[in-house]
């Protein structure tokens, strides 16, 4: 495949050759790259051609809850939304916290479209050295708030799973919340109903931003303490990044100790929702973290656009309509987000709120370079032919019946978004879109694991 015309994040106007699976030349337009008899030619003026995503925080749920979302249409919505490379998340059932588990979910996976990773879980039970025998991606998402469900641990086994990974020079992923910090009068008396401002405004006030925080300080003294590599999932407080940000300065000086520097992720509903949107959202806006104030919002928002965010993941947790219309106390949290992740932070750029090149790096370079995921993340000779050609000029309206994973729903509904034309995976064509027609198409299941290539 040849692109031509393409402009990269930089600015830069260069043809792209594909070939093999890789990025075989970049050159200026016009500069040489003659077209292969037979080859596809894609006329890319006009457009931009950008890194796939390296979502690295996404919750496939299978096994056990295909109901709500599986690796074909989860993977579907991945590569409509510019995605080509996922991380799922061990939280499911059973939960990937030994060999077994970790090879049947690795079964499932075999429809994906997009390259993938599987991370492994931490509980009381769990069995590391099965586990790193596995092409294991990072341990993680490791929750340190019981009340998150099943997955919950405590501090001691935290740290026995720090020195598992440090041990091993693999990443650990963080969920911190503090749930002491709870308020548990938030849930007492009258919630209201199922789409009241009320009820979805409650769960924000009952899991609070001191809670991440205390959590997060817990984390990256431990990591610290450890030398493994932390990164803390999801961070929705300005407080939360700076505490990030400082504990990596701090490892930077240090680094005669051989401390590793921590990095964090935030979340597009974390980046475009605030418990403003609570009344419209009602209990389809419930997630852990929770929406946070407006103010809060903007913060992690500036910290985005200033640099102190390293990777922005969707933590697509995905659940059906009828489970999100339960009452706030027995809804389950989570929202999904996948196939949004690109699109909304491209309609930021069109906006002029946050520039090309760090969306670039956040959702792909950073990624890919912060979890050692090779050949992912970037357009240069030798790199995976992970490609997503997108007309920055020709935003679309997010529509939850337009969208392609298993949910049905969507909380960013109505927000503007620019999606990809063409997306491709190691350079086969997984996804593709007429912007005349708008007719759509999609490749053969392409996927492989990413600790496997």
């Amino acid at each position: 495949m040849l692109i031509t015309g393409a402009e990269l994040a930089d600015g830069r106007v260069r043809d792209v050759r594909v070939r093999d699976g890789t990025v075989d030349a970049v050159e200026p337009t016009n500069a040489g790259i003659d077209a292969d008899a037979g080859e596809r030619v894609v006329d890319a003026r006009g457009r931009h051609l950008l890194p796939g995503a390296v979502d690295v925080h996404v919750h496939f749920r299978e096994p056990g809850a295909s109901h709500k979302e599986t690796w074909t249409s989860g993977s579907r919505g991945a590569a409509a939304g510019g995605v080509t490379t996922v991380v799922d998340q061990p939280n499911t059932s059973p939960p990937t916290v030994d060999g077994d588990a970790f090879d049947e979910k690795a079964d499932l996976a075999a429809p994906s479209l997009v390259d993938y990773g599987i991370n492994g879980g931490v509980t009381g039970d769990w069995d590391p050295e099965s586990l790193f025998e596995r092409p294991l991606f990072a341990l993680g998402e490791v929750f340190l708030a019981d009340s998150t469900g099943d997955m919950g641990i405590a501090v001691d086994l935290f740290e026995d799973a720090l020195a598992e990974a440090a041990a091993r020079d693999a990443p650990v992923t963080v969920h911190a919340e503090d749930e002491t910090l709870f308020d548990e009068s938030a849930l007492r008396g009258d919630l209201g109903g199922v789409g009241t401002a009320a009820n979805a405004d409650a769960w924000s006030a009952y899991r609070t931003a001191e809670a991440e925080a205390a959590a997060i300080d817990r984390a990256l003294d431990a990591g610290a303490a450890s030398d493994a590599q932390v990164h803390v999932a999801h961070t929705s407080t300005p407080e939360g990044i700076d505490a990030v940000v400082e504990a990596r300065e701090d490892a930077i000086e240090d680094d005669a100790n051989g401390n590793t520097s921590p990095t964090c992720e935030v979340t597009p509903h974390h980046l475009f929702l605030s418990r403003d949107d609570a009344g419209r959202l009602g209990t389809f806006g419930r997630m852990n973290p929770p929406l946070r104030s407006e103010k809060r919002r903007a913060g992690v928002f500036e910290r985005l656009r200033d640099g102190d965010v390293d990777v922005v993941a969707t933590d697509h947790a995905p659940h059906t309509v009828a489970e999100k219309r339960r009452g706030l106390v027995d809804a389950p949290s989570g929202v999904p987000g996948v196939e949004t992740l690109y699109p909304l932070l491209l309609e930021s750029v069109r906006k002029g709120n946050l520039s090309l090149e760090r969306v670039r790096d956040v959702v792909a370079a950073n990624p890919a370079s912060i979890f050692g995921i090779e050949g992912k993340g970037r357009i240069e000779p030798g790199a995976d032919a992970d490609l997503v050609l997108v007309d920055m000029t020709n935003p679309r309206e997010i529509e939850a019946g337009a969208l392609h994973g298993a949910a049905g729903w969507t909380p960013f509904e109505g927000l503007l978004g620019v999606f990809p034309e063409l997306t491709t995976v190691r350079g086969d064509v997984v996804y593709e879109r007429d912007p005349v027609t708008g007719a759509e198409a999609f490749g053969e299941p392409a996927g492989r694991n990413v600790r496997e290539l």
